[in-house]
């Protein structure tokens, strides 16, 4: 899979020092600078340290299994369209090289609710789904089937239902307030529908 994440710091030069720095002890597979330079920092085919304790689906050791991509951003500003069109064509031959399906491709967020935030409320998630990369809910109809039933068959592992509804909404509603609803119950469901997660043991 890929993991999209901020770097939540002040410059992508900063990022980089601090990136490559062993005693921080994390990686990144790629950072791209606030200009849309893309930096390759660990080979693909290698492990980088990017995504920290957290799942999707049956994978829990998703540093063995993912490609972490460090976008330049405070975590407020909007995402610049030079880092936004490097993203997209740095993903494009990413998922092209190792057969990665679009739903594959999530926020640090989704695998680590709570613990982690980015990329963020400002990401532009219907942008990557709009050039063939990510994926994005159509309302379904479905009212009476469980959330966090249909949460669990998109990827998510969360407990927490107040929580679970946030990771949902930064991703898919970052607009919506108040509590769960239908709205929330039927993009989830055509979500799990579409694109349930691989749960098989090839992916454990």
């Amino acid at each position: 899979m890929v993991v999209l994440h901020y770097t939540a710091m002040a410059s992508a030069d900063a990022a980089c020092r601090t990136l490559c720095n062993p005693d921080n002890e994390v990686s990144a597979h790629y950072l791209i600078d606030e200009d849309g330079t893309v930096r390759s920092m660990v080979a693909e085919d290698q492990r980088a340290w990017h995504a920290g304790a957290g799942a999707w689906g049956d994978v829990v050791d998703v540093n063995s299994r993912s490609i972490g991509i460090e976008i330049a951003n405070d975590g407020f500003s909007p995402f610049a369209m030079p880092q936004m069109d490097a993203l997209i064509v740095l993903l494009h031959g990413i998922t092209q090289r190792w057969s990665i399906k679009p739903e594959r491709i999530i926020g640090h967020s989704d695998m680590a609710p709570g613990r982690k935030i980015d990329p963020g409320v400002r990401f532009d998630w219907r942008r990557l789904w709009c050039d063939g990369l990510g994926v994005w809910p159509i309302e379904s109809g479905a009212s009476d089937v469980s959330f966090a039933e249909m949460a669990a068959r998109f990827g998510y592992r969360c407990n927490d239902p107040d929580l679970l509804l946030s990771v949902f909404r930064m991703r898919f509603r970052p607009w919506a307030t108040g509590p769960l609803d239908a709205t929330d119950i039927a993009l989830i469901t055509d979500l799990a529908t579409r694109f349930p997660v691989d749960a098989g043991p090839a992916t454990a």
